[in-house]
Order: C-alpha cells, then sequence, then structure tokens
C-alpha cells in the first residue's frame, strides 16, 4: 500500500513540478543564443528584428495548455519589449494536435 501512496507522489510531483514548455528561447543582447522546440518562422523572424532594434538578455517560454497557449517571458525582459512580442505572438500557430477542425 505504501509502494502506491510512493508512486502516485512521484507522478503528482512530476506532473506539477516539472517545466516543460512547447518552445524555450534565451536572447543574449538581442540574439538568440540557445532555442528548444518548434519555434515558427514568422514569429522567430519578428522577435529577431525586436531583437535587432531593442536589445534585451532573457528567456521566453511557450506553454501549451487547455485553453491555448501561454507566452512566459523573464523578468530581465523590458515591459515594452514583452507588449511588442506579445503583438507578434501567433497564437495559432501553436495549436494543440487534438483540437484540429473538421470540415
Amino acid at each position: 500500500m505504501l509502494y502506491v501512496i510512493l508512486i502516485a507522489s512521484v507522478i503528482v510531483f512530476w506532473l506539477v513540478a516539472i517545466d516543460r514548455p512547447v518552445l524555450k528561447v534565451k536572447f543574449s543582447d538581442g540574439k538568440i543564443v540557445q532555442e528548444k522546440g518548434h519555434f515558427p518562422p514568422s514569429f522567430k523572424h519578428n522577435v529577431v528584428e525586436i531583437g535587432e532594434k531593442t536589445p534585451f538578455s532573457g528567456e521566453l517560454k511557450v506553454y501549451q495548455q487547455r485553453t491555448g497557449t501561454k507566452l512566459v517571458m523573464s523578468k530581465q525582459v523590458p515591459k515594452k519589449v514583452q507588449q511588442r512580442i506579445r503583438n507578434v505572438f501567433p497564437h495559432q500557430g501553436f495549436r494543440s494536435k487534438g483540437k484540429k477542425g473538421t470540415g
């Protein structure tokens, strides 16, 4: 019985505590240093352009949720740059695989 509780707690910890973004991008002085995941080409082009005009450092993560996608940026990214990135974020580029239209 104890092992069932232990396994259940490990599974709950894994589902809640582990960071699993769909896209993770690190920036340094406006340039992309590291990227992991699906980075739509148009969004990447726009973010690189924003970084060229206003150099910034920080991290950007995109999470897939039931209600859609969630864009999270680190606190090092200035508020004005965060808003510019949110304005060019392609919500349709990160649709979940299970919600395809029928027609």
